[in-house]
């Protein structure tokens, strides 16, 4: 019994002794893993962990641990599960979700790890883990001002934190703000004197500002503190090679003295002379480096950069190719390989050897910037900006990689992301040259000219040898009318293109601009070709397998598939010409498709083609060139007419993928493709003639008449008749003073009393007063009340009166009074009024007139136009602000020549309707022969008013063929002194008058605004163009042209 109780008492002993010792057991256990945590022993930080969670499974504390070691060990599902089970037992534990929202950030969800460290915030305002936590999610989320917000809010908590003020000042230097990083870093040191970071971060602060001898001074002083600062040696090292090269130098030789067999100082030795430029010495180095150690892939690759610098790509290659062979993940030479495959054209290897660095090293920021800009070459927009973001995340003072996104985004349509990529790349590095040139191409887009200027020529300052920028500075300076050293820039422009096309790249010339300058014509067609080739590279990266095509038309119902290709559908000067084509094609032999490349802009232009084309189709929904061909393709077009060319908006690839056994040219574009995917191009014999053919890469294929056309009388039919006002009344009529013009206007003219109507000759050999058929009349009003009426409301700025029940309304109210009108989308109700007092134009003068873009005046043409103003004393010269900055340009140097300013008058652009009409004001158009008006060609030839041309290239020969087809080849200028002349005679009055008749009376009765014949001509083209593919031959000129009757 005693026994019994004994063992009773010792095990009631041991029960009242065991809560006490399990109790220390735990406190001590969980040290000890909080301890090996701490040390990075994870293992037995687990192994302990799971002891303590087995003894008490609802331990919140012991949750968070083995949640925080599952992290570290890369096991984000199981930190996760513990993380939520801490939650479980205590929803309000701050330390969880901030836990929760490590596992997200991890995996890449950053907006989960961003609302999961608010939520810990909210709980726990003073939770200073998860305000770091917060900033580094919102760094790589790229929402740096909210870092900063976040690192601010911790320090308010705790101001002593200088780690975290460090960071804060990272940030604020990655931002730019380089005073306010500054001040973190002092404040970091005067709380933490021995804060290495702090020194060294301070340092590169003051290299940003150059002041490299206080940047030298604050390195030293971080490696003075950290003997082992990597970080801030290579710093020291990469100041003291800008500023103390001698130093450097002088250091490694001092090394090598002491060992002169060190591989890796000769090494380093080479390097500082490459980053000096002195490449030869830097090889020889580079090869006693190798020399002494052969296993040494870092000089290798070092060795391959140097040449490479040289120009000896093979033996570079050679290089990198045995750095790889010495490590195969050597990064570097990966990366550095690639970019000369690249170089060399062989993209997919580039592709390849750029992921493979990736692979080895996903942290390589150039690697994904890189690998970036060849998935934008080949079109892959949505996977390249992937890889920018990526590198910016890794780099966020990647300047290279936000200007290349900034290139991506504006490819995009992404205008304002790209402009905030081109700043914060030079907020980064203000002597970046390239994102200067880039963010200068923004403001050229968006007509902000001046702008533009002032960043191509920071561009050229920074870097004198750019191509790219002096290219499209010389463009810019046309634009607005510069000449400046106009020869001389004319003359080294000349010269980067050929050495350009000598050495088989992509010239800074864009095909569209060079009819501007004075290339030869083999130049124009070799630019075109490399725009070309370059639509080639981005499809073959696609390998998609060729299209088959339909041997006949059995598929269609023997009914010819036309589809037309473009991004001006809409209201563009290209659906002012051509938007009633598609519903006049005889849809018993075509059917017609109608391809968008830009969105629904929801004008009457759009609305009208979508109505009247068999099929439409918005491919700028489908921005894979791949997919987007395969919709041509599935609907089997049998011709596939490009209207872009090489203007905005293009998707030249779509034609290179060739899903249409037919391609042509037309219309929309001044020249060739220089593709071998474009087939034909649509012109004539005066546009293009046969003698000129190896200009053109495609084959030509005539239009009877012309290829141009128009659908004038279709939108602006009001303008086929006119009545003036005899306001002068001495005899003398004028039909250009004060204008009326209307649907009613026939009506309105019954209306009124005294109406008299006049014949006017429209060539000498016809009677004065006599054949009414070759005569034309006109309705003059004689100055009555209603003519006073008129000309009190524009004399007074009326928007309209009524006359008789007649609206009459002044011709610049037309937006006010109905904005589709103005534009050109309906017709005007009203009678319009159009007089040259709106325009301040004198009544008494003889007024020529050019309504192009600035431009296409260069000072040759300028000066003709001079000279012609100079023999016909009593002139003007009527010129549009288009843009405004050129005006004072233009005005200067004609007061150069001899010109006083006020024999020039500048007038705003208008809205379509009024710019049209206006020009019936005019007593003569004086075209530009460096590359004609061709849609304000026909704008001004609607209106009635002659236009003198000289043809030159097939930019500049498509007035002449609208003059042809209009019946007055008299005024196409065989030279400089010939266009001088004819329109000096035109100046004289009766020439003058007849002229004007002719040119009225002929634009109604030719063919050159007749949709209804122009389209029957070109479905001819269209048959001829099939015959000749189906009966298996290859394209060839088709210039023997057989007109179509309206009526056949």
């Amino acid at each position: 019994d005693t026994k019994t109780e004994e063992m009773a008492t010792s095990v009631g002993n041991v029960a009242d002794s065991t809560p006490t010792k399990r109790m220390l057991s735990f406190q001590g256990l969980a040290e000890l893993a909080h301890r090996e945590y701490q040390s990075g022993d994870f293992e037995a930080a687990e192994r302990h962990c799971m002891q303590l969670w087995r003894q008490e499974p609802d331990n919140t504390g012991v949750l968070l641990l083995l949640s925080s070691i599952h992290f570290q060990c890369r096991r984000l599902d199981r930190s996760a599960h513990f993380s939520t089970l801490a939650i479980k037992q205590n929803p309000m534990l701050a330390e969880a979700y901030s836990n929760l929202g490590n596992v997200y950030k991890e995996r890449g969800q950053l907006q989960e790890a961003i609302e999961h460290y608010r939520h810990a915030l909210r709980l726990k305002p003073d939770f200073i883990d998860g305000y770091i936590n917060l900033a580094a999610a919102l760094v790589a989320a790229g929402d740096m001002e909210g870092a900063v917000q976040a690192y601010v809010s911790a320090l308010q908590y705790n101001p002593d934190l200088y780690c975290v003020r460090s960071d804060l000042g990272n940030l604020l230097k990655a931002l730019g703000r380089l005073e306010e990083a500054k001040a973190c870093y002092l404040k970091a040191i005067e709380t933490q004197p021995n804060f290495a970071v702090a020194w060294s971060n301070l340092g590169c602060v003051f290299n940003a500002q150059g002041e490299i001898w206080l940047a030298i001074h604050h390195f030293e002083k971080a490696v003075t503190l950290d003997p082992n600062f990597l970080d801030a040696y290579i710093n020291l090292g990469n100041v003291l090679k800008e500023a103390r090269i001698f130093d450097a130098v002088a250091g490694y030789l001092r090394a090598l003295s002491l060992s002169p067999n060190h591989a890796v100082v000769h090494g380093n030795l080479a390097c500082v002379y490459y980053e000096q430029g002195l490449i030869d010495l830097a090889i020889d180095t580079y090869r006693r480096a190798i020399e002494l150690q052969p296993h040494f892939p870092d000089a290798y690759c070092n060795l391959a950069n140097a040449l490479k610098e040289k120009g000896n790509v093979s033996e570079a290659e050679e290089c990198y190719n045995t750095a790889l062979r010495l490590c195969p993940t050597h990064a570097d030479s990966l990366n550095n390989l690639a970019n000369i495959k690249r170089e060399q054209g062989n993209i997919e290897e580039a592709v390849q050897l750029y992921r493979k660095a990736l692979e080895v090293f996903p942290e390589f920021a150039a690697a994904h910037s890189n690998l970036a800009s060849v998935l934008q070459q080949q079109g892959k927009l949505q996977e390249a900006l992937m890889h920018y973001k990526e590198a910016i995340r890794i780099n966020p003072t990647f300047a290279d990689a936000y200007s290349n996104m900034g290139n991506t985004l504006k490819e995009m349509q992404d205008v304002q992301g790209a402009l905030q990529c081109y700043t914060r790349a030079i907020q980064i590095n203000p002597a970046f040259a390239d994102a200067h040139s880039n963010l200068a191409s923004i403001h050229k887009d968006s007509g902000n000219i001046p702008e533009a200027i002032a960043s191509y020529r920071t561009a050229l300052k920074l870097k004198p040898d750019f191509p790219d920028a002096y290219c499209n500075l010389a463009h810019c300076l046309q634009i607005v009318c510069d000449w400046t050293d106009y020869d001389e820039r004319m003359k080294k422009l000349v010269s980067i293109v050929a050495d350009q096309l000598d050495k088989n790249r992509l010239p800074s010339v864009h095909p569209h601009h060079s009819m501007l300058y004075p290339l030869s014509h083999g130049f124009r067609k070799a630019i075109a070709e490399r725009h070309g080739n370059l639509c080639l590279d981005k499809i073959n990266a696609l390998h998609k397998p060729a299209y088959e095509y339909p041997k006949d038309l059995k598929a269609s119902g023997g009914r010819l598939r036309i589809g037309y290709v473009s991004s001006d559908f809409g209201n563009h000067p290209t659906s002012h010409l051509m938007q009633s084509i598609p519903g006049m094609h005889n849809p018993e032999k075509f059917e017609v498709f109608c391809y968008a490349l830009s969105p629904d802009d929801s004008t009457n232009f759009r609305v009208k083609v979508v109505a009247e084309a068999h099929h439409f189709t918005d491919l700028s929904q489908i921005p894979c060139n791949g997919k987007a061909a395969d919709r041509i393709h599935q609907d089997g077009i049998d011709i596939l007419v490009n209207m872009n060319g090489y203007t905005k908006g293009a998707r030249n690839e779509l034609f290179a993928l060739r899903p249409a056994p037919v391609q042509a040219m037309w219309l929309g574009y001044p020249g060739t493709s220089g593709a071998p995917f474009m087939d034909y191009i649509i012109t004539d014999k005066e546009t293009s003639p046969v003698e000129v053919a190896e200009q053109y890469s495609e084959k030509l294929a005539y239009m009877p008449n012309t290829f141009f056309i128009g659908d004038h009388a279709n939108m602006f039919p009001h303008l086929k008749k006119k009545a003036v006002i005899d306001f002068k009344s001495n005899g003398h009529i004028f039909d250009n003073r004060i204008v009326l013009n209307g649907i009613d206007l026939k009506a309105f003219l019954d209306s009124l009393p005294d109406v008299k109507v006049i014949k006017m000759k429209c060539d000498n050999n016809q009677e004065a007063a006599g054949d009414a058929n070759g005569a034309l009349s006109m309705p003059v009003i004689p100055m009555n009340t209603a003519a006073e009426a008129i000309i009190n409301m524009i004399n007074q700025g009326q928007i309209q009166v009524t006359i008789n029940g007649f609206t009459v309304s002044n011709g610049l109210a037309t937006t006010q009074i109905n904005n589709k009108a103005a534009t050109g989308e309906e017709v005007p109700r009203t009678i319009v009024v159009t007089t040259r007092s709106q325009y301040g134009l004198p009544e008494d003068s003889i007024v020529y007139c050019n309504f192009n873009q600035l431009y296409k005046i260069d000072p040759p043409t300028l000066q003709m136009w001079a000279n012609i103003l100079k023999r016909v004393p009593n002139s003007v010269l009527w010129l549009l602000r288009f843009p405004a900055v050129g005006e004072p340009n233009i005005q200067q140097y004609a007061q150069n020549m001899g010109l006083p300013g006020s024999r020039i008058i500048f007038s705003p652009v208008a809205p379509k309707e009024e710019h049209v009409r206006r020009g019936q004001l005019a007593d003569v158009c004086l075209d530009t022969p460096l590359c004609n008006g061709h849609t304000t060609g026909m704008d001004v030839l609607w209106a009635g008013t002659p236009m003198v041309t000289m043809p030159e290239t097939l930019a500049s020969r498509v007035a002449a063929s609208q003059l042809n087809c209009l019946g007055c080849p008299e005024l196409i200028a065989q030279s400089r002194q010939d266009y001088e002349d004819i329109a000096v005679k035109l100046g004289s009055d009766m020439e003058l008058k007849m002229v004007r008749a002719r040119v009225w009376k002929q634009r109604i009765c030719s063919p050159l605004f007749n949709t209804k014949q122009y389209t029957m001509d070109l479905e001819r083209l269209y048959l001829q163009m099939w015959e000749h593919h189906s009966n298996g031959n290859k394209p060839e000129h088709l210039v023997q042209t057989v007109e179509t009757s309206e009526n056949a």
